[in-house]
């Protein structure tokens, strides 16, 4: 049973994490030969203010 993690900044609405499980899904399945109903896939969503790059927060920008 495959399970995928993704993880992205929060923003993104229910219609776009609904096509982003479909196709990693669909993905998934097609490379691994698993079954789409054995596939999880976890969305992490964290906040601009959790998350930083070049020494600085996304928040601050």
């Amino acid at each position: 049973m495959p399970y995928v993690t993704v993880k992205m900044l929060e923003g993104r609405n229910e219609e776009q994490k609904r096509a982003l499980v479909e196709k990693v899904t669909e993905a998934v399945s097609e490379t691994t030969g698993a079954a789409p109903e054995k596939i999880v896939v976890f969305i992490e969503e964290m906040s601009k203010n959790h998350y930083g790059v070049a020494g600085k927060r996304l928040s601050d920008e």
